[in-house]
């Protein structure tokens, strides 16, 4: 990475290096990140040395004091220790990208469309935890309660590299609160996360390839909802990929918004291909994790909360749905690791 800093530093000093801005802003961009990750090590690797001449004098003179300090500086360590593993786990190169996620109710009508409302507040909470900001794109209410479906961003840095771990199935067991007689049910809703467009790829649509209706918005929006027909809808022929927006109050912004989404799509698209391809050449055998169950929240019986693809638990399902994902997430980045 310091060889990186260095190679981009002399480009910097060349006289045509702005002449491509997008070009200059990306090196530039992958200059600060490999600094910081150095600053890091370096601070990583001054601590660890301090703490353990420490140590050492501890065990030739003990004090209580020293001991106390020391104690606080190790919890300290290993906080920003796991926080410099994370940095070194997303690095591909669309992990800094903003995340859209869109989440659907499998079968089961009121019961799983309140279990899309439970999940899409848990990722707000989470969202709201780490300061990204959240936006609606698209939303509907379900018939009685909860979500129908739901499509929003969650914008900051490392938004798709913390979220990716959240894509595929996630399975409910309760008492309903939906059932008068008080029994158990299953429900499911699938979790769709892709990275926001990156302009630095080529994703062209030709214009004949696309459906563009528009209809009347309609749940969470505003005082504009129902008011005009501003939201819009794109149907991508090839691909059969449909996505809506009415987050925006004029037509021509939706359009934009979604004609992005739809482009968020075509990428990740192009990167699970990617991914498939690496994985056979490497001769490895991967579950399809996009249509398969990837965690289960059980609040009946016993309180426990599950990643089939980990083996982590949690038996505090309050914190989880509270937006407390992080170690699912860091367990999940782990086991990836290639």
């Amino acid at each position: 990475m310091q060889e990186k800093v260095e190679d981009i530093e002399r480009k910097m000093l060349a006289d045509n290096f702005w002449d491509n801005r997008q070009l200059a802003q990306k090196l530039i961009a992958e200059m600060n990140e490999n600094k910081d990750i150095i600053e890091s090590y370096e601070s990583l690797t001054k601590t660890t040395s301090q703490l353990l001449d420490d140590v050492q004098m501890l065990k030739n003179d003990f004090d209580a004091d020293l001991f106390a300090i020391v104690e606080e500086e190790y919890q300290t360590l290993v906080q920003d220790f796991d926080e410099f593993e994370i940095k070194i786990l997303l690095s591909n190169q669309y992990d800094h990208s903003n995340a859209i996620i869109e989440m659907h109710p499998g079968a089961g009508g009121t019961e799983s469309q309140d279990w899309v409302q439970m999940l899409y507040r848990m990722y707000t909470r989470w969202a709201s935890k780490h300061n990204y900001k959240v936006t609606v794109l698209d939303y509907l209410d379900g018939e009685e309660a909860g979500i129908k479906s739901v499509t929003f961003m969650v914008e900051g840095d490392r938004a798709y590299g913390y979220l990716k771990s959240e894509r595929g199935v996630h399975r409910l067991v309760r008492i309903s609160p939906f059932d008068s007689g008080g029994r158990r049910h299953t429900s499911f809703a699938a979790v769709e996360v892709m990275p926001e467009f990156n302009e630095e790829v080529e994703i062209n649509i030709d214009t004949n390839d696309i459906v563009v209706e528009t209809h009347r918005a309609s749940g969470a929006g505003g005082q504009h909802v129902n008011k005009t027909d501003s939201a819009v809808r794109i149907i991508h022929k090839p691909s059969g990929i449909v996505v809506n927006c009415q987050s925006e109050r004029s037509q021509i912004q939706n359009k934009d918004r979604a004609m992005n989404v739809l482009k968020s799509r075509l990428y990740q698209k192009m990167i699970e291909e990617q991914e498939a391809r690496i994985s056979e050449m490497r001769g490895e055998v991967k579950a399809n994790e996009w249509g398969s169950q990837i965690r289960s929240y059980v609040f009946c019986p016993y309180t426990l909360v599950k990643d089939v693809r980990t083996g982590y638990e949690e038996g505090n399902v309050d914190k989880v749905m509270d937006g407390g994902i992080d170690e699912f997430i860091y367990a999940y980045l782990k086991k990836n690791v290639v």
